[in-house]
């Protein structure tokens, strides 16, 4: 049986699908452009600082959310200042940025166990529980996906042209340095979400994952979105479903959501990238022979 008995009538199984769902929608969307300009780094550092925000949250007894969406938005703004002052030690501040992130998250978590009667703080923040998620912060959840999708939605060609080209685009009279402030406050969105749903160490394969797998298989950035969004959607809503279903195979021990989530987008990508690439230069057109483009003759 694919659907076990009270799926559809569960209501922590209506909050982790839409929930789930807008942060895949959004991943898969922010995913290809973070893909495309080679920031897989900074989405992974922006999650794991967010971490520390996710802490300090059930140590207030706060909206989880807020503290994700507060500290990614503070790292991101570290970050781009970063980025303008210290261009080529980028990786190195975002790097040590991680590490200070962690260990506040540590730090909050000793204190959440000690000081409070929260209970498995650190497995929700790390990792995810998406069935645990009240639903009072569906309105807070679908309000930040759509602001990032409507800033995406708005600045969508500047986006592409800064992340396919910087140089090209700063000519043609983009505002380079705006253009990237955006990018990264709606990264932070993103990452907000997604570690609220796969939790701060696994939201980078619900970003990255699809989009890397989408960018293999389509020969344009908005195809590239489409699909990023259905492999992510795609997995998010299996993953719920298997994680509920385990329950019927260990009794009283489902499996977690986050690890049938990411083991989907995994699978997705690994029977994606199986195919040589030959196949996929024939289909975009590109003799591999003679490394001619057949659409415009061009080598």
């Amino acid at each position: 049986m694919i659907f076990a008995s009270g799926f559809f009538a569960s209501d922590p199984v209506h909050t982790a699908m839409i929930i789930g769902g807008v942060a895949a929608l959004v991943s898969g969307v922010v995913g290809v452009f973070t893909v495309m300009r080679g920031q897989s780094f900074a989405g992974h550092a922006l999650a794991d600082v967010s971490s520390a925000g996710g802490s300090a949250a059930f140590l207030l007894g706060i909206n989880p959310l807020l503290g994700f969406l507060g500290m990614a938005v503070i790292a991101a703004g570290g970050m781009e200042l970063a980025d303008a002052r210290l261009v080529r030690e980028r990786d190195l501040v975002t790097g040590i940025a991680v590490g200070a992130g962690l260990g506040l998250a540590a730090l909050l978590l000793y204190f959440d166990v000690t000081f409070t009667s929260t209970t498995g703080a650190a497995v929700t923040v790390m990792f995810g529980s998406m069935f645990s998620i009240p639903p009072t912060i569906i309105p807070l959840a679908l309000a930040v996906g759509l602001a990032a999708l409507t800033i995406s939605a708005l600045f969508y060609r500047p986006l592409l042209l800064v992340s396919l080209s910087p140089e090209l685009a700063e000519v043609q009279g983009v505002r380079v340095r705006l253009t990237g402030l955006l990018y990264l406050l709606v990264l932070a969105f993103t990452v907000s979400l997604s570690a609220m749903t796969v939790g701060a160490i696994l939201s980078t394969a619900l970003l990255i994952g699809p989009a890397a797998t989408a960018l293999r298989l389509a020969k344009r950035p908005g195809q590239a979105i489409a699909i990023a969004v259905l492999i992510g959607v795609g997995a998010t809503w299996g993953g719920i479903l298997l994680a509920y279903d385990s329950f019927y195979w260990t009794p009283g021990h489902g499996w977690p959501v986050s690890f049938f989530i990411v083991s989907l987008i995994f699978i997705f990508y690994v029977i994606v990238a199986a195919v040589p690439e030959r196949i996929w230069l024939r289909k975009h057109g590109v003799s591999v022979r003679a490394g001619v483009d057949t659409r415009t003759g061009s080598a």
